[in-house]
């Protein structure tokens, strides 16, 4: 598990690639997919965040959010200052406040 810095790019370069991934979906516990994540510019960030999250804690809990949270660094007290101009942020803080875990599937290409 790595330690968050301050600066989201700086954590970006301490995760694994996304190179081959199509897409991630994130299911709720009856296995209905709730949100994806598309390998696509402006959101390779939060599909490489949500890909280290699953293989580091499994599924997005309370504690894997928290986690993201603090990966996402400066981006995140703009989610919390502007609700939905950072959907992938809001996710994990809605986590964290005692919403419902999320499970990750990885789409490999």
């Amino acid at each position: 598990m790595i330690q968050p810095t301050a600066s989201f790019k700086d954590n970006l370069q301490l995760l694994p690639t996304v190179e081959d991934l199509i897409r991630i979906d994130l299911t709720d516990a009856t296995g209905k997919i709730v949100a994806s994540i598309e390998n696509q510019p402006g959101k390779q960030g939060s599909l490489v965040v949500y890909q280290y999250l699953s293989q580091t804690f499994g599924t997005i809990d309370a504690q894997a959010a928290a986690h993201g949270i603090a990966v996402f660094a400066e981006h995140t007290a703009d989610a919390r200052n502007c609700p939905g101009a950072h959907p992938n942020i809001d996710r994990l803080l809605e986590i964290v406040d005692g919403g419902t875990a999320l499970d990750v599937q990885l789409i490999n290409a």
